[in-house]
């Protein structure tokens, strides 16, 4: 049986540098692992609770849900945006968390990682990230770190798919989660 790991992307630009990366995780899963990347970050409304009623949920967070609850775990790339995560990102969590305490991220395995232009890759972002994920219930893998500088240089002519360095780093990220994830029953 597979693990199946749904990738949240932060950025929701074109030919985002965290989008090739999360693509360059599809790529390279290693054997057992499925990596499905979430499409319709940008759909999903702000939370709020007044929406998030039974049977009155926006579909967009319906969907999100939906695809969370038959997710093993969790990888969100985030980018940094002006010191911290993206909102695209930080709404999903948002959403993951209710209902309180049962929320599709509570008890699962979440990992952080991501690219950025500066020096540090961003990191200031992934750990605001791995702070409201482990608050809204996720099982934050705090040792499972990928932080790649400069992406706006190191990726103008190069995929991270076709990076080795990236690649051995994010084979070792999915292993790292595969072996924290419990595959739900088919």
């Amino acid at each position: 049986m597979s693990v199946r790991i749904l990738a949240l992307v932060g950025s929701l630009r074109a030919g985002s540098h965290n989008r090739q990366l999360a693509e360059a995780a599809v790529k390279h899963a290693p054997e057992g692992v499925e990596v499905v990347v979430f499409d319709g970050l940008a759909e999903v409304p702000f939370y709020n609770e007044d929406a998030d009623v039974e049977g009155q949920v926006p579909a967009a967070g319906a969907k999100l849900r939906e695809a969370a609850g038959s997710a093993d775990a969790f990888l969100l790339f985030s980018p940094e945006y002006n010191g911290t995560m993206p909102a695209v990102l930080k709404n999903a969590i948002d959403w993951l968390s209710r209902p309180y305490g049962a929320g599709a991220l509570t008890g699962k395995p979440v990992a952080v990682i991501g690219t950025a232009f500066g020096q540090y890759g961003g990191v200031w972002a992934q750990d605001d990230a791995r702070k409201a994920a482990g608050i809204a219930g996720g099982v934050v893998l705090e040792d499972v770190k990928l932080s790649i500088p400069g992406s706006v240089t190191r990726f103008a002519e190069l995929h991270p798919a076709d990076d080795t360095e990236v690649v051995d780093g994010l084979v070792k990220t999915l292993a790292s989660v595969a072996e924290k994830a419990t595959p739900a029953a088919a």
